[in-house]
Formats: structure tokens, C-alpha cells, sequence
């Protein structure tokens, strides 16, 4: 018993530690989703060892040391997203309703076939803005009854399950598809009329993983959603920024995107909001995401049903108060951190 929760307890460790390490390759960068998961299994290992009691030397205070100091970071990595954080998004009390626009995003796994119900939690939540990813020719023909109630299109279907369809009742102005980094991951770029007549950058993306059967390393899906945050910082104008980015909150990447674009997190004190796998619940990350500029505070935010993909739906609800820019702090990329997003963007060049 003794040996197995110490090698558990080093198994730990080592997924603790190896995302600390500046590489890109895919077996480091895997171990920044399972925190949650690597917590639990730490406690466990470490309250137990702890209950048997046995005597330790000076290797085993040391190795219970290490389980503990793993387990505390694990924690302080995660606790900004949880309620005993503070908030970084502010709960909006006075949105107009010329100054509110809602948002849905689900990435429908292109192989899924369960698209009326799909429909269904759609046309319930009733958003302004659709996107969806992983659609193919397929799942277009699907929600093409949505071009009746949502007229602005913007539609890049593919076979690879990088896919894109955006549907919006909101008048968009000059959208572009753009392919950043890798030529088969498209992106969508655009503005979007308020109904006050305001004016807001929309970026959706949907960037590759690192995993071995899609990309080997980190290094073009952190140049995506940098290149993004780059822009947003240099535009310095309301902005949305949403899509399944294929990392995970609490990541290292995640952490340089808000700082290097300034952006906020509404999740932040408020839930992990996981997203996947929906259909696995002790394997679930928070993979699908919504950014956005300090122009704006939170109506609503949540996780919709299920409906066959192997991640939930998301929705939100975003009011555009200009007194909101004063009272919420945007984020600052220190000099090191900016030199870390260039290279990352060079190296994927």
C-alpha cells in the first residue's frame, strides 16, 4: 500500500511540474488541463498517507513535502476561478436594452448527427450571435433555417472538423474568414452593430490541439489566440473574443493571452464552467471560452444542455456600459511576458 501512494504521489509531482517547464511539446502541454483531476488524486494520496501513520525519515518529509507543495499549487493555478475569488468581470445592474447582445457557442462534433436538438436549445436561448465549429457541409444544410432569423452569415464549412458557420440577427460589418497560422484553421474576423449603433470587434476561433493525432506541439494554437490578443490590445476597442480555444482556463497560455490582449475572463469568481467532455464527467476541462474588453459587464452567463457533441454549449449575455471601462482594470503583459508571446508567434512562423 505504502509503495503504490508513493508512486502515485511521484506520478503527481511529475504532472505538476512538467507544465512549468517552457516547452511546447504536446506531452508537456497535456498536463495543463487535468489540474482539477491531479488535485483530487494528490489529496487523496497525501490525506491517506497521512491517516496510516507511518514512521517517516527524512526521504519520505521530503517526498511529503513535494505532494503537498503540488497540491497547493494545483489550487492556486484554479483559484481565480473559483467563488471564493473575486470577480473580474462585473455583474451588469443597469443594461439597456439597445446596449445588450447574447452569444451561443458549441462545438457540435462533426460526426454528431443530434441536430434538432441542437435547434432546440438554440432557439431557446434565442441568441444574437451563433457559432458553431467542427460543421461540415453536412451540419450546414442543418441550420440553414437559421439565415431566416439570424440574415448576417458568415460561413466556412469544412471536412477536417475545423469548420466554422456564424449566423447573427446583428448587422455584421466587413467579415473575413483568415486562416493565421495554419492554412485548414480558419478564423472569423468582423464587426458587429449594436442595436445603439456601437460598434464591437468579434473574433471567433477554433485553433488545433496539441495531441498527436492533431499537432505535435503547442506552439501554432498559442500563436493563434496570440497574434488575437496582440490586435485586441493594439485596437484598444470593445471587443468579443469566443470559440473552443483547445486550452484550458487555468493554463500558462491562457493567463499570457489575457495579459498580452488585455482582456477579461467572466468565469473568473464565478465556476469553472466545464465544457468538456460532456459525455465523461470525471474528464471535463473548461475548453470553450468567451474573452472580452473592459467596455462591457455580465448579464448572463451559462452552460447549456447536451445534445450529442462531446462539448456542452455555452451562452452569454454581454450589456456595453461606457462606465465599465473605469471600473474595471484591464490587464497589463509585462516586458517578459510580450517577449514570450513574440517568440511563440515567431517560432510558429
Amino acid at each position: 500500500m505504502k509503495i503504490v501512494l508513493i508512486t502515485i504521489g511521484f506520478l503527481m509531482i511529475a504532472a505538476t511540474v512538467l507544465p512549468l517547464l517552457r516547452k511546447d511539446a504536446w506531452w508537456v502541454r497535456i498536463f495543463d488541463f487535468p489540474r482539477l483531476q491531479i488535485t483530487f488524486i494528490t489529496a487523496i494520496t497525501l490525506a491517506t498517507y497521512l491517516l496510516l501513520k507511518w514512521d517517516s525519515g527524512l526521504a519520505e518529509n521530503l517526498f511529503l513535502i513535494a505532494v503537498s507543495s503540488s497540491l497547493i499549487y494545483q489550487g492556486y493555478m484554479m483559484y481565480p476561478y473559483t467563488p471564493l475569488s473575486g470577480t473580474q468581470v462585473q455583474q451588469s445592474e443597469y443594461a439597456k436594452d439597445d446596449s445588450v447582445f447574447s452569444l451561443l457557442f458549441a462545438n457540435v462534433l462533426m460526426d454528431n448527427r443530434e441536430a434538432a436538438k441542437l435547434k432546440e436549445i438554440i432557439s431557446e436561448a434565442d441568441p444574437d450571435i451563433i457559432l458553431t465549429v467542427e460543421t461540415n457541409e453536412w451540419w450546414q444544410g442543418q441550420l440553414e433555417g437559421f439565415e431566416r432569423t439570424h440574415p448576417y452569415t458568415v460561413q466556412q464549412p469544412q471536412e477536417n472538423t475545423y469548420g466554422m458557420l456564424l449566423y447573427s440577427r446583428l448587422e455584421l460589418l466587413n467579415p473575413k474568414v483568415k486562416f493565421l497560422v495554419q492554412e485548414d484553421v480558419p478564423s472569423i474576423h468582423t464587426r458587429v452593430r449594436l442595436p445603439s449603433g456601437k460598434e464591437v470587434e468579434l473574433r471567433c476561433l477554433h485553433p488545433r490541439p496539441p495531441f498527436p493525432t492533431e499537432d505535435d506541439r503547442s506552439t501554432e494554437r498559442d500563436a493563434e489566440l496570440l497574434i488575437v490578443g496582440k490586435e485586441s490590445k493594439k485596437l484598444n476597442i470593445p471587443m468579443v473574443v469566443l470559440g473552443d480555444l483547445n486550452d484550458v482556463a487555468w493554463s500558462r497560455t491562457n493567463y499570457l493571452f489575457q495579459d498580452i490582449s488585455g482582456l477579461l475572463d467572466p468565469r473568473i469568481g464565478r465556476g469553472f464552467y466545464h465544457t468538456f467532455h460532456a459525455k465523461y464527467p470525471f474528464i471535463r476541462f473548461p475548453l470553450d471560452h468567451f474573452f472580452h474588453s473592459n467596455h462591457f459587464r455580465l448579464v448572463d452567463f451559462r452552460r447549456l444542455a447536451y445534445f450529442g457533441s462531446d462539448h456542452f454549449p455555452v451562452y452569454i449575455k454581454l450589456s456595453y456600459e461606457p462606465t465599465a471601462k473605469g471600473q474595471q482594470q484591464e490587464l497589463q503583459a509585462s516586458e517578459s511576458e510580450q517577449e514570450e508571446a513574440e517568440e511563440k508567434i515567431e517560432k510558429a512562423k
